[in-house]
């Protein structure tokens, strides 16, 4: 079956209007698993940025120049060893989870002179399966973010836990909201809180409704994803 991908980005901006109320939401197309072409056709479809998972994939899809016209992201898990792909590629970096990573990146991005624009990835649940700095290391990890210079924090991004019922994750969507006011207020070199990253595709209008003003829509845009015809191969 052929997915409208024109006619879902239409219907999920509308239902982000509803959401946020006239309060400005970025909605980053989660293009992971989807070629060249559907990138393509959901930055024409109006899309605000593109967001990759898997750094070989989206070394793949640059080569095809699928994202001209739009801002990329990398929205996934990024180990150390990768950060050279991904530092300079990417206009923002959702996934940073440990001071080990910010120093990669931090690194890199002064190897090629530049400022790469991070968010700082949250556990706001406190789950074991996830990575992502708890919601108490915060503040030391903030006052640190000063050492930085090449690396510019510009905000939170959060997964909380699989919701069983419609609503369950608004609670930790409004801790999110909280932290990022509270760190707005404050204070911290190189760190500007610009960007609350949260919301898929399944949760997106609570997480709006809570504070999010950026969202991360794969399959509602593009359909279910085929994990056995993905572009892209192991190996960087």
């Amino acid at each position: 079956m052929s997915i409208n991908i024109e006619d879902n980005v239409a219907r999920i901006r509308e239902r982000m209007d509803r959401a946020a109320g006239g309060r400005p939401v970025t909605l980053v197309a989660a293009t992971k698993m989807n070629d060249a072409q559907a990138v393509r056709r959901a930055i024409a479809a109006g899309v605000d940025a593109c967001g990759e998972n898997r750094v070989q994939e989206m070394m793949e899809k640059l080569g095809q120049d699928a994202y001209a016209g739009a801002p990329l992201h990398f929205i996934g898990s990024l180990q150390k060893n990768k950060v050279k792909f991904v530092v300079g590629n990417c206009d923002l970096i959702h996934s940073v989870n440990s001071v080990e990573l910010l120093e990669a990146i931090a690194r890199k991005a002064a190897a090629l002179d530049i400022v790469q624009d991070v968010l700082l990835e949250v556990n706001i649940a406190a789950e074991a399966s996830k990575t992502g700095f708890l919601p108490e290391y915060l503040p030391q990890l903030l006052e640190s973010a000063g050492n930085f210079s090449s690396v510019r924090v510009r905000g939170l991004m959060a997964i909380p836990p699989i919701a069983e019922k419609p609503g369950e994750n608004r609670r930790y969507f409004a801790q999110m909201r909280e932290l990022f006011i509270d760190i707005g207020a404050k204070k911290y070199d190189n760190v500007t809180m610009d960007f609350l990253s949260m919301g898929m595709s399944e949760d997106f209008e609570d997480a709006i409704a809570e504070g999010s003003n950026m969202i991360r829509v794969g399959s509602a845009i593009f359909g279910p994803r085929n994990y056995g015809t993905a572009p892209g191969t192991p190996g960087i």
